[in-house]
């Protein structure tokens, strides 16, 4: 099946609330052509991610109404919906200032399609993994909680879990979130906002050099994500 082809079935069950939402189909892991399940992860992926995307962009453009009617009145008569809107986001995305409109924009921001895309399938094995399977768990993401699956060959000492999804879209959302909040990303975080301020494409290359602490296997994660994104071709998916 044509990629394009398989990008508008998915974004139609998507908007029919019908995508696999609990994971992906037993049929996803039948295919026995390896080009076509490659194909098949990645046309889900972008869909994913691109819904993910699609979301912060409405969060951005709450801040940006927001500020273009608060600033001019200096902040008089704010709406209460509004400000508790804002102290939502500000909560969600750790602001320190309510009213540091610059902030919101260094981290509501989409990230690249290729990036994710990219690290999904080397966290999850083109979605093949255990924690994928058994915990809609795409990009590795750890919990503390007590409450997750037991990584196999723990080292000892280790307390973590991994955490687990209710579906592969809260999956990719808690990964966007994460690269958008967590303070080992701030550098992820600058570059993007330096580069979108210049009306250029942050692409999955640009921000692969800033995952070096994604992985404990530093410099060389950063080689094998940029070797993924250029052996698939996924630098297209950043350019749509």
């Amino acid at each position: 099946m044509h990629t394009i082809k398989l990008f508008f079935i998915f974004s139609l069950l998507i908007i029919q609330g019908e995508v696999w939402s609990a994971g992906f189909p037993a049929s996803y892991y039948q295919i026995d052509d390896t080009a076509r399940q490659k194909e098949t992860f990645i046309a889900y992926m972008k869909t994913l991610v691109d819904k993910g995307n699609r979301d912060i962009l409405k969060e951005r453009e709450f801040v940006t109404q927001f500020f273009a009617k608060a600033v001019p009145d200096a902040f008089r008569g704010l709406n209460q919906k509004n400000v508790g809107a804002l102290i939502a986001l500000r909560n969600k995305y750790k602001i320190e200032n309510l009213f540091d409109r610059e902030a919101y924009y260094h981290s509501i921001d989409t990230v690249p399609v290729s990036l994710a895309i990219a690290q999904a399938s080397l966290e999850s094995g083109w979605g093949k993994s255990r924690f994928a399977r058994e915990a809609n768990n795409l990009f590795g993401h750890w919990t503390y909680s007590g409450v997750g699956l037991m990584p196999q060959n723990r080292s000892d000492g280790r307390t973590h879990m991994i955490r687990i999804f209710s579906s592969l879209q809260k999956s990719v959302d808690g990964y966007l979130l994460n690269l958008n909040t967590n303070s080992a990303y701030e550098e992820f975080r600058q570059k993007r906002y330096e580069i979108h301020r210049e009306g250029k494409v942050y692409t999955g290359m640009d921000a692969s050099k800033t995952m070096i602490h994604y992985s404990e296997l530093k410099r060389e994660y950063i080689k094998m994500l940029q070797e993924m994104i250029e052996q698939n071709n996924l630098l297209v998916y950043d350019k749509q």
